[in-house]
Formats: structure tokens, sequence, C-alpha cells
């Protein structure tokens, strides 16, 4: 996977409306991101300009609009920003993470039911490989 450029918080709230909704228009964006957020339209325009300028988004003129594509998949974004996370945080070691949610009773009794799941599944899956 390439180096995905940084993106704000600001930028990926626009960003999730791009993924959910791409191809979207300037003013789709500005409503759909207004009915969340209390942004000016202006904020909205100056947060695609800079996804533009960052390769993340692409336009293109669809007679006096701009249709905005993405150039990142939300699932690479995702994927990178927790790998990030892990190594400034954890070395790493996503068993460090998931350690320090369990000694700090972060998880519930649902939360570590559903990992258990999760990993007996996966155990499933690779027994019938």
């Amino acid at each position: 996977m390439s180096e995905i450029p940084p993106i704000s918080e600001a930028e990926y709230e626009v960003m999730k409306i791009v993924w959910k909704y791409e191809p979207i228009s300037t003013p789709e964006v500005v409503e759909k991101v207004m009915g969340k957020i209390d942004w000016k339209p202006n904020t909205i325009h100056t947060m695609l300009a800079r996804l533009v300028k960052k390769k993340v988004l692409q336009t293109r003129k669809d007679g006096r609009v701009f249709v905005y594509t993405s150039l990142v998949q939300q699932h690479e974004y995702v994927e990178q920003k927790s790998e990030l996370f892990l190594k400034q945080f954890f070395n790493g070691a996503l068993n460090s993470m998931v350690l320090n949610f369990i000694e700090n009773d972060q998880l519930s009794e649902e939360d570590i039911d559903e990992l258990k799941a999760i990993l007996s599944e996966r155990e499933k899956k690779k027994g019938g490989e």
C-alpha cells in the first residue's frame, strides 16, 4: 500500500461523506456535511480543495458543478491509520493494545465475548484451509 497523505480530522469528516456517496457534487457535499456539522460552506469548500491538492480526491467539472471521487479507498486509509496508531502507542504490537484495554477495564464482557468469537472463527477458517 502506498503512503497516504495525512488527513486532518476535519478533512476526514468530508472524506466520509465522499466515500459514502461518491461520485458527489460540491453542493451535495456541502448539504450533507452541514447536516452533521455546523460548518460554513466556505469551510467545506476549503476542505475539498485541500483534499484535491493532497491527491486524496479527484474532481471533474459536470456542467456548472464539480463532482468528487476518492483516489484513496476508505479501508486503505483506516488500515494505514491503525498501523500508525499501533506503532505510535504500542510499538506495533496489537496484543499490547488489547492487554491495555483489558487491564484498564475498557472492554465489557460483551466485547471480550465478541473477540473470542472472532478468534474462534478465525481458527476454524485456518483449520479448513
